[in-house]
């Protein structure tokens, strides 16, 4: 087995969203990682994958044939620029708009934008404002 490298945080290992149109939430979630500087992880023919998040077709092995729910997933973003940029480029990877790039009321520094993918989950980007984080991700090697 060759060497594989994880990050993750503190509570999710992964999610997985099952979707009717591959394709097309591929185009989305491509476009809008990429505008977060996160780069998909690996595909196959019914799935691809970006960090924890695991998405897959109706007819794959893991989703037994079932779509999943509506979803509300929010993404870090490193910057104001990094939301503009994710909201800009979803939009034009087919996703809807459920809130432009602006401040939030949740706490101060909140900055967030609003998508909804092709399968009308609710997908956003989010900048807490300045701080100062102790490592970029939690890194597994095995």
């Amino acid at each position: 087995m060759e060497t594989q490298e994880l990050h993750r945080g503190r509570l999710i290992d992964h999610i997985q969203l099952v979707v009717r149109d591959l394709a097309a939430s591929r185009r989305f979630y491509e476009a809008v990682f990429q505008a977060l500087d996160v780069p998909i992880g690996g595909t196959g023919e019914d799935y691809f994958w970006c960090d924890e998040l695991f998405i897959s077709s109706a007819d794959s092995r893991a989703a037994q044939g079932e779509l999943t729910g509506r979803h509300h997933l929010a993404f870090q973003a490193r910057d104001h620029a990094m939301v503009d940029a994710f909201h800009k480029a979803g939009l034009a990877a087919g996703g809807k708009d459920n809130g432009a790039p602006g401040e939030r009321p949740y706490h101060p520094g909140y900055y967030a934008a609003f998508l909804l993918d092709p399968d009308g989950n609710n997908i956003e980007a989010v900048y807490h404002g300045p701080h100062r984080r102790s490592a970029a991700s939690v890194k597994i090697t095995f």
